[in-house]
């Protein structure tokens, strides 16, 4: 669905980026529309699929707390074969992978950057064995343990006038 932006949508979508837990009503008081044309908007940003889905964003160190300690990674993979079929499977199986958060094609360097996250070490090297050593396509990975965030952020940088 082709779709075109005002300065009204924007401000809804940076609005729903910082919670999107604020009622209809709410958000449109501070967009400055009515309820029902806050309403419609919304709508028509979901169906054009500018809004892909709305989440709760969990506060990892705090679920810790209360399930165990937590492993984040940033993994690099590189391929032997790069040809679209190759990279096509493994990105399948990756984004079928719960411990993989964010899976991505990158160039140049490796082919795959990963961020993963799993409850301690054992499970890191489960899912190590499911996604790496069990590829005979899998060249090298390379992976950088999280030992502090300093920064996370959904938000996309929108043009509000």
């Amino acid at each position: 669905m082709e779709i075109s932006l005002d300065a009204i949508d924007l401000q809804l979508l940076d609005q729903l980026q910082r919670d999107a837990t604020l009622s209809n009503q709410a958000l449109a008081e501070r967009v400055h529309v009515s309820p029902p044309t806050c309403l419609r908007r919304v709508r028509r940003l979901q169906e054009s699929g500018l809004i892909e889905r709305q989440v709760a964003l969990l506060q990892p160190d705090r679920l810790a707390a209360l399930q165990g300690h937590g492993l984040t990674a940033i993994v690099e993979v590189s391929l032997d074969q790069q040809g679209a079929e190759h990279l096509a499977a493994f990105e399948a199986r990756a984004v079928q992978d719960d411990g993989v958060q964010q899976c991505w094609r990158v160039s140049p360097g490796p082919d795959f950057v990963l961020v993963v996250h799993t409850r301690d070490m054992p499970g890191y090297l489960a899912l190590s064995q499911r996604l790496f050593t069990q590829d005979a396509n899998v060249r090298n990975v390379r992976a950088f343990f999280a030992t502090h965030r300093a920064k996370f952020e959904t938000k996309l940088p929108l043009a509000l006038g």
